[in-house]
């Protein structure tokens, strides 16, 4: 039964090899049953490029194989979902993120977005709220999973919110590099790199090239956080930082974390304690739920075959 499904792979890979070959179309990447071409990845990289318009300043070969390596994630992420939900079904956020991220993108509604898709992406907007769905599904996917291990010290929030009052308080605008220790490089070697890169093309750019955060796609952005809810350890290297600035690694489980401040503004804060103690919990249930989909995405992606041209 495998060899004749590896036939028909086969069959299928080398018919369509003919047929792309006439419209300089050549497949790239096969994941298992799943084959990539370079217009799909071309397209990727006009998705990518949307996300974070400063990608542009990279060289094509660099924005081509990080787009590779964004639909390789993607796919592996669709293959797990459908093991548990049906793909197909439109998720009721979908629409809600949508509007996060063109609002973000600076477009004032969704008709802006969808002439911009028009003028500058091969995606069409029906094919940007899919890719929306999986990235919801799979954040459900890993609550499913494992949303049952997150551990909130409620106790330890409480007592953080009763030493808090009306207040001005600081929020920061912060972007991220999520990498990991290299087996063949020493820990100094990847940051040296990283810190070269950061000079050379700039902090969000360097996070799409070397970020393993869902957040790269976004060049590391990750918006607006509260002071109250930055770990005591962010907090004390925050202190010391001004705006453009960025942390020295941070071990968070096992991975390494680079933040840097993209603005602090100061707010004038009335505190609801039942409201903030909310924001707490949920602040630091998404944290833990990033670091379990890491580590859910590294062990899923080694049961894939990835065969790459």
């Amino acid at each position: 039964m495998l060899k004749k499904k590896f036939l028909v792979l086969f069959f299928i890979i080398t018919f369509n090899v003919d047929c792309f070959a006439k419209n300089n179309i050549f497949i790239l990447v096969a994941i298992d049953d799943q084959i990539l071409t370079n217009f799909d990845v071309k397209k990727e990289a006009e998705y990518l490029e949307t996300l974070n318009p400063n990608l542009k300043q990279l060289n094509k070969d660099k924005i081509f194989e990080i787009s590779k390596r964004s639909l390789i994630k993607e796919v592996i992420k669709r293959k797990e979902i459908q093991k548990v939900f049906d793909i197909e079904k439109s998720n009721p956020f979908v629409n809600d993120y949508l509007k996060e991220i063109y609002t973000k993108l600076n477009f004032n509604n969704e008709d802006e977005f969808k002439n911009y898709l028009l003028n500058n992406s091969s995606y069409t907007f029906d094919e940007i709220k899919k890719k929306l769905n999986i990235e919801i599904m799979w954040n459900e996917l890993i609550y499913f999973k494992y949303g049952k291990q997150v551990k909130i010290e409620k106790e330890k929030l409480i007592k953080k919110i009763e030493k808090l009052s009306d207040q001005i308080t600081k929020e920061y605008q912060i972007s991220e590099i999520v990498f990991k220790k290299d087996k063949n490089n020493d820990l100094n070697s990847i940051v040296n790199k990283i810190n070269k890169s950061i000079l050379e093309i700039g902090f969000n750019n360097t996070a799409n090239i070397f970020s393993i955060s869902d957040s790269s796609k976004f060049g590391g952005k990750i918006g607006w956080i509260n002071e109250n809810n930055l770990s005591d350890a962010i907090y004390k290297e925050f202190k010391n930082l001004e705006e453009g600035e960025h942390t020295e690694p941070l071990i968070i489980g096992n991975n390494f974390l680079i933040l840097k401040i993209e603005k602090i503004r100061e707010k004038n804060v009335s505190i609801d304690k039942e409201q903030e103690l909310e924001k707490m919990i949920k602040f630091e249930t998404n944290k833990q739920l990033n670091q379990f989909s890491k580590i859910f995405f590294d062990r899923a992606k080694m049961n894939y075959s990835i065969n790459e041209n």
